[in-house]
């Protein structure tokens, strides 16, 4: 014989009263229509009472990722991904020697121009 719980024989574990969706007392909902690129459609389900401005212009597809628009003729492009830079790359945009040190002789005159109006204090 198994001892246990406190759960009635037959019960479901978790059940409780009817939620108010199952009593017909739910919100009135609006179901608006996404798009992404592909053609993928999406659908999300707002508030009647919701006012049009909250309502998202776009979101991100679940299905593909990618974003999704109101617009079906006109959805929203893919964002362009900047290519990986090699260290061949970073070391042609440097700075050239006269920049480097116009900016290490700035930098120190702002560092002893504070310490001079520390030091002064």
């Amino acid at each position: 014989m198994a001892a246990g719980g406190s759960a009635i024989r037959g019960s479901r574990v978790g059940a409780g009263p009817m939620g108010e969706q199952d009593h017909g007392f739910h919100a009135d909902r609006v179901a608006v229509s996404y798009w992404d690129i592909l053609g993928n459609e999406t659908i999300r389900h707002f508030s009647a009472s919701l006012p049009d401005e909250e309502i998202p212009e776009t979101i991100d597809s679940p299905s593909s990722g990618l974003p999704a628009g109101r617009n079906q003729a006109n959805p929203p492009e893919v964002a362009k991904l900047e290519p990986y830079k090699t260290h061949l790359a970073y070391v042609k945009e440097r700075r050239t020697e006269e920049e480097a040190e116009a900016l290490l002789d700035e930098a120190l005159q702002q560092l002893r121009a504070r310490r001079g109006t520390a030091s002064a204090q």
